[in-house]
């Protein structure tokens, strides 16, 4: 793996793009999804919205704006004068992949492309609860360009287009991950990274999983005390050192062993266990299924 902690976990996410579609908006409209636990953007190009998220405090999306959220919660998405009796509106679908909602003649107030995409890693809730709930970037226009890029690639059936799709969508999570200039504030990878003490602890750890890191070891990294790294680690990240550690060599085992390309031996080195049965308890308590039995599908 690389010693980007960030482009690790996308990597790891196996991102697979659904379907994106362009949505005009003109006069008053509100449109109102469930949640899907599935990942969400969306790119203002023109104009400006109001978006909440899970009953959370709206704001607004302005042309230019992108926002990303890992895991859909209910969302409500409206004009900015739009009342508070406003009925939900249906957007109407004008051609393949564009949609309009509210008034339906005249110009548009607003154009968003938006998108949707899964993650096919067996360990993505665990993953994604790294991830910050809701990310949004601010004067960015290349993630817009690259959703248009996704977009025409779902559309154009392609030789190799599932390749180009995943890798495409890879580059949009990470460059949102890392432009985000607001982020909810709770626990988690990108808090730690954000933190200089801690990035050094977890871009060492990502860079040498297999080394046997301690508590010690990893507060070395981020020059602080054991005590001062194991509570600022727990409260910033949201798991404690060795439950990340561990979390983390067991995400890249059951990569490896779908993989079918090693050898137990080399996959119990390859995430820091000493022999092949010591890995496989290891694999086992955390699973819930022994490593042989979870690389065949079993």
């Amino acid at each position: 793996m690389s010693i980007d902690p960030l482009a690790d976990i996308v990597t790891l996410l196996q991102p697979a793009a659904r379907f994106s579609k362009l949505v005009e908006c003109a006069g008053e409209w509100r449109i109102r999804r469930e949640a899907t636990g599935e990942p969400f953007y969306c790119a203002i190009l023109d104009g400006a919205c109001r978006v909440t998220f899970g009953g959370d405090q709206p704001f607004i999306l302005e042309a230019g704006d992108f926002v990303l959220v890992p895991a859909m919660r209910d969302l409500v998405n409206e004009s900015l004068d739009a009342p508070a009796d406003l009925p939900d509106t249906i957007p109407a679908q004008l051609a393949d992949g564009r949609f309009r909602a509210g008034r339906l003649d005249g110009p548009a107030d607003l154009r968003m492309r938006i998108g949707h995409c899964s993650f096919g890693a067996p360990d993505a809730a665990l993953l994604v609860s790294l991830l910050p709930d809701v990310v949004i970037v601010r004067g960015e226009p290349r993630l817009a360009t690259l959703m248009q890029l996704l977009g025409e690639e779902t559309r154009a059936r392609r030789p190799a287009r599932e390749l180009v799709l995943e890798r495409l969508l890879e580059v949009l999570l990470i460059e949102a991950l890392r432009s985000g200039t607001e982020t909810t504030a709770a626990p988690g990878l990108s808090r730690g990274l954000a933190d200089e003490r801690l990035a050094a602890s977890l871009h060492a750890l990502h860079a040498r999983p297999a080394y046997p890191w301690t508590v010690a070891d990893l507060a070395a990294e981020a020059a602080l005390s054991r005590s001062a790294f194991f509570a600022r680690f727990s409260r910033v990240v949201g798991l404690a050192p060795m439950e990340y550690l561990l979390a983390w060599r067991m995400a890249l085992a059951k990569q490896l062993l779908r993989r079918r390309e090693l050898t137990m031996d080399e996959v119990a080195e390859r995430v820091g266990y000493g022999s092949a049965s010591t890995f496989s308890v290891a694999f086992a308590r955390h699973a819930g299924v022994p490593p042989a039995r979870y690389a065949r599908g079993g």
